[in-house]
């Protein structure tokens, strides 16, 4: 983890979106232990109850679980989910506005969808632990 918080959002969102970061990207994976509030304080120099908050948006969403005298893991399912809303929201926040600026532009949506392609090949291939069977929408292969 290279949490670095400066950020503009409050330190407990950066918090929980770096835990959601490290599972979607496997450095965190299911059952994993993750730092304990305590360990949040000292080795980031913030507040223990920052981290705290953080952690309790993580346990509400499902992400976190608590073992009680034991400390915080990723819960079973948590990388799944979050690749869900992630999905969800690439969609809705990234595909669907670019699909609307295209047609106001005039522009062919199988031009998009061939500059997509080609873009797509030029990358180099994804880590195949990191795909699912859910990578279009509605989960379709």
């Amino acid at each position: 983890m290279n949490a670095i918080f400066d950020g503009r959002d409050p330190i407990y969102l950066q918090i929980a979106d770096q835990i959601r970061d490290d599972i979607l990207d496997g450095a965190l994976k299911e059952e994993d232990q993750v730092m304990s509030t305590t360990q949040y304080a000292t080795t980031y120099r913030i507040n223990p109850a920052t981290a705290a908050k953080a952690f309790a948006e993580l346990v509400d969403e499902g992400v976190l679980y608590k073992r009680r005298g034991v400390g915080m893991f990723v819960a079973t399912g948590a990388r799944a989910a979050l690749a869900a809303r992630g999905r969800e929201r690439f969609f809705a926040d990234v595909l669907d506005p670019a699909v609307q600026e295209a047609r106001r532009l005039g522009i062919d949506l199988e031009d998009v969808i061939a500059r997509i392609r080609l873009d797509a090949a030029a990358q180099p291939a994804p880590d195949e632990s990191a795909t699912t069977d859910e990578s279009t929408p509605g989960g379709e292969s």
